[in-house]
């Protein structure tokens, strides 16, 4: 079973849009990569310089699909191994949800049903990822717009089931956990009472909007107050190992982001 890193700190996702404002930021502990959007074999500079930094570069995955009911796409996996490799990254993550059915693509993440058929599903193809990372894989809640009818078990229930078959960790999104419970009517501190803290690897953190009544998690907007005191009450239960500032678009100033990043590590340390 995977044991979650001792600490981490506070990171910022890393993306080419904003390398140089990641490179020159206060307060950067740690950051995050999209796999995908990386080529082991040649690696863009600033990554590289920031691990002769010491700054610990870990690679999130988007498209390994892991609770498709299709054959794991064992290419994918193999290309986040060799990033991993490339970053000498101490872990590597996914989500818990399908991208693919049918040979199509849907382009978004999207939730699985939470039923035990599924859940079988999922822990095949972890275990079958795990073989071949060799590494500590985290898989992370997702935001979604509807839910399967005909659950079997509360989110938490499933993740926890899910790590306990796998010894795969979590990554919580507080984001993802808002934005659930203004589309869905989800239950955030439910969840966080019902999650097995022990299993967690990191948080994210991101902001969002609402339009026509629908909250977005758009990853492009300044983290509201509702998500920070979210991570807040995570917080009360455990210290996490670290937490990561999600902005994907519409990138504010420098002073903005370190503003942010600022707020969260006030939050993490319980001052």
């Amino acid at each position: 079973m995977a044991e979650p890193p001792s600490r981490l700190g506070v990171g910022i996702g890393w993306r080419p849009e904003i390398d140089r404002t990641v490179a020159r930021l206060p307060g950067v502990d740690w950051v995050e990569v999209i796999a995908e959007n990386l080529h082991a074999h040649e690696l863009p500079a600033s990554l590289s310089d920031l691990r002769a930094r010491g700054v610990p570069v870990l690679p999130h995955a988007v498209s390994l699909s892991l609770g498709g009911a299709e054959v794991l796409d064992t290419h994918r996996v193999e290309h986040l191994a060799a990033v991993a490799a490339a970053l000498d990254a101490p872990m590597v993550s996914d989500h818990v949800c399908f991208v693919r059915a049918g040979g199509l693509d849907a382009g978004h993440l999207m939730p699985l049903p939470r039923t035990r058929t599924a859940l079988d599903v999922l822990v095949a193809n972890v275990t079958l990822a795990q073989s071949i990372l060799g590494l500590p894989f985290a898989l992370e809640n997702i935001a979604a717009m509807l839910e399967w009818p005909d659950a079997e078990m509360s989110e938490a229930e499933f993740l926890g089931e899910l790590t306990e078959r796998t010894g795969c960790l979590l990554i919580v999104d507080v984001a993802n956990l808002y934005a659930n419970a203004l589309n869905l009517g989800s239950d955030p501190v439910r969840f966080l009472d019902e999650i097995p803290l022990e299993r967690i690897a990191y948080v994210h953190v991101a902001g969002g909007e609402s339009i026509g009544g629908v909250y977005h998690d758009t990853h492009a907007h300044p983290v509201p107050p509702a998500v920070l005191e979210l991570l807040g009450e995570l917080r009360s239960r455990t210290v996490p190992p670290g937490a990561l500032l999600e902005r994907d678009d519409r990138y504010p100033t420098d002073g903005e982001l370190a503003a942010e990043l600022a707020a969260i590590r006030k939050v993490l340390d319980g001052s």
